[in-house]
């Protein structure tokens, strides 16, 4: 690393001789001041942690450990050793040592003298995608959120009329809500919308769901069937057996009838359904 002489003047007016980083040095450690010191904690994003996990801590055609510098331009590789005042290997010496980074139990504990680890960490390219820093403050903002979706939630299932009580429990049971009581509905709906708020939600705003009742109602009453490994659907009527429509290759068969139902031949489809569905 190319250094400069520098003069300066200490308290008593003394001159005081020496060397000085490179300006980009300087310039990154006045940014690392700024930070605030403290012990951080990180984490594995994934919700299935093993006893250990290892993140590359040294730059490697096969593995790359590149960050890009807006000041210089180019990208710059990345090494973690803990004997070094940087973490880029341009402004390292020959004597690094290189220690493992690793999760365990999904966490990572760092000190607040352990600047370089944090900074590394920062600068990670698997930040925010393998791992991400615990931060208490969102934490906390993100399950208050998710509280109030649950209260939102719950609130509107407990508000529903029977009648769409009994639309939205047929959707998610099918044929089983003819054969429970009110209060099972009602207990059943509410698991549901504690469950998953969002889309129990998404699912009373949804403008298809009498027409996904429908096709529900359709299939338990045998009116319409499947075949060739659900990816057919065919009238099941005495005089009509004929296909209604071929799902197209990963859709939701129920989505599938319900688009057809929008189109000019899959009307005639939807008021024989109706006629039918009792």
């Amino acid at each position: 690393m190319q250094t400069t002489l520098y003069c300066s003047k200490d308290k008593k007016d003394n001159y005081i001789w020496g060397l000085r980083p490179p300006i980009i040095y300087l310039i990154k450690l006045n940014q690392m001041k700024k930070q605030v010191l403290k012990d951080r904690m990180y984490r594995l994003k994934s919700d299935k942690t093993p006893i250990s996990t290892m993140i590359n801590s040294t730059h490697s055609p096969s593995n790359p450990l590149l960050y890009f510098d807006e000041e210089m331009g180019i990208n710059r590789a990345m090494r973690y050793a803990k004997n070094q005042k940087s973490i880029f290997e341009d402004e390292q010496d020959k004597n690094v040592l290189i220690e493992p980074i690793i999760f365990e139990d999904g966490f990572l504990s760092t000190k607040r003298s352990d600047t370089l680890l944090q900074q590394f960490l920062e600068l990670h390219p698997l930040n925010g995608t393998l791992y991400e820093e615990v931060d208490l403050e969102r934490d906390a903002q993100d399950d208050l959120e998710d509280l109030n979706l649950e209260i939102e939630a719950l609130k509107a299932a407990s508000d529903l009329p029977l009648a769409k009580l009994e639309m939205i429990g047929r959707v998610l049971m099918g044929s089983k809500v003819d054969k429970i009581k009110t209060n099972e509905l009602k207990r059943d709906v509410l698991l549901y919308a504690r469950e998953d708020p969002e889309g129990f939600l998404e699912m009373l705003d949804d403008s298809d769901l009498e027409l996904e009742e429908l096709v529900t109602k359709a299939f338990s009453q045998s009116i319409i069937t499947f075949r060739k490994q659900k990816r057919e659907i065919y009238y099941n009527l005495k005089e009509n057996k004929k296909r209604i429509i071929t799902v197209p290759f990963g859709e939701d068969h129920k989505r599938s009838l319900i688009s057809y139902f929008k189109t000019d031949d899959g009307l005639e489809v939807l008021e024989l359904l109706e006629k039918k569905v009792k």
